[in-house]
């Protein structure tokens, strides 16, 4: 990771280089797999206020935060805190995604050694039992929700049929026994 300091309205101390330097160093943990990861930080004075005004930026990163106080120690340490609680968020939530698996489905092994198509993965089941309307209560039944679709028993072919809203308006009605 790269790191680049500019001080503006003041001269810093030898060992106010080092403290920025090793501080904002720590960041490197987290931007593992990121080396061209840049960490720019701007150091300055203003009368009274020493402010700290910090971007981190890197592959699928861009982070900045800004502190004053009125020691520049103490600045340093305040924006090192809001960093570091900004990068541990986003560490946390990369690595529940990944616990999730919601970005990689899961492989089945053997899809690779013969050519037959996986078996798609079914996420969720619901057990439902239709109830018997005629279909102009179905269709005013799936107006009043924002459902897509609803599945119900005609009450006058006593079969099971499917009411969906088109994407052009209206509705469609599917019947499996013709």
């Amino acid at each position: 990771m790269r790191i680049t300091f500019n001080f503006k309205n003041f001269d810093p101390s030898d060992h106010l280089r080092k403290y920025a330097r090793d501080r904002f160093g720590k960041l490197a943990k987290f931007m593992t797999g990121t080396p061209d990861a840049e960490l720019q930080v701007n150091l300055e004075v203003e009368k009274f206020r020493h402010i700290a005004d910090i971007v981190l930026t890197g592959k699928n990163v861009h982070i900045s935060a800004r502190e004053d106080s009125e020691d520049m120690y103490s600045t340093v340490d305040l924006v090192w805190d809001k960093l570091e609680a900004q990068m541990r968020k986003i560490r946390d939530k990369d690595k529940s995604r990944r616990k999730s698996g919601a970005d990689v489905p899961p492989m089945d092994a053997g899809s690779f050694e013969d050519d037959t198509p996986s078996k798609p993965l079914i996420q969720k089941t619901d057990d439902f039992s239709p109830k018997p309307m005629i279909v102009e209560e179905a269709a005013l039944q799936l107006d009043s929700t924002d459902n897509v679709f609803l599945v119900f028993l005609n009450a006058e072919s006593e079969r099971v049929n499917v009411i969906f809203r088109r994407k052009t308006g209206g509705f469609g009605l599917i019947d499996p026994g013709v």
